[in-house]
């Protein structure tokens, strides 16, 4: 499988403590995307479905797992592989995918069965929209396909951003937020070099 990019914890990927693989590829192209880096199919890095559920299964003090992109069905054996062992713990698992519910049922029935939450649909620059937890624009909708979590997330979450330094001196952000608008401020931050 094709992976742009791994965090072992985040908060700010869905409900609590988190492992989040973005998943490379994505054929949606949406206007505004942030995540341009993921469109390429041939980009990211490669790993065996089996290492990465070894590395997620031996990861501690998560609460689930996220997968986001890029978009994870469009590598449908390896995001049903995983959510079919993950499934087997008490981990949660959560997707977000730009194609609608109705398509994916018609196809991927199998995969849904295993996922507690999915938030569904494109991200619509024009209908941007920050006021829930984790969406990007107001057609999003919450999919919840277990009884794991429900409408109280909107009450006990909000947005949020986290920055990462890498170890080559890049940072990653991750989470919900006004990109452009921290990208700019980003620019203002002065560097002291010791």
């Amino acid at each position: 499988m094709r992976i742009y990019k791994i965090l072992k914890h985040t908060k700010v990927e869905g409900p609590g403590v988190r492992y989040c693989i973005w998943f490379q590829g994505c054929s949606k192209h949406c206007k505004g995307c942030w995540a341009k880096a993921t469109w390429d199919f041939n980009g990211g890095t490669y790993f065996s479905k089996e290492e990465i559920l070894h590395d997620i299964l031996s990861t501690k003090g998560i609460e689930g797992i996220t997968f986001l992109g890029g978009e994870p069905f469009e590598q449908p054996q390896a995001l049903e592989f995983l959510c079919e062992n993950i499934k087997k713990t008490d981990l949660s698992i959560v997707c977000f995918t730009g194609y609608k519910i109705e398509d994916l049922q018609k196809k991927y029935n199998k995969i849904l069965n295993k996922i507690d939450l999915l938030i569904d649909g494109e991200y619509i620059e024009e209908k941007q929209d920050f006021s829930r937890p984790w969406c990007g624009s107001s057609n999003q909708r919450y999919h919840f396909l277990t009884d794991r979590y429900d409408e109280n997330i909107f009450k006990n979450y909000k947005n949020k951003i986290e920055i990462n330094v890498q170890k080559n001196g890049h940072l990653f952000i991750n989470g919900m937020g006004d990109f452009s608008k921290i990208s700019e401020n980003l620019k203002d931050i002065m560097i002291i070099k010791h």
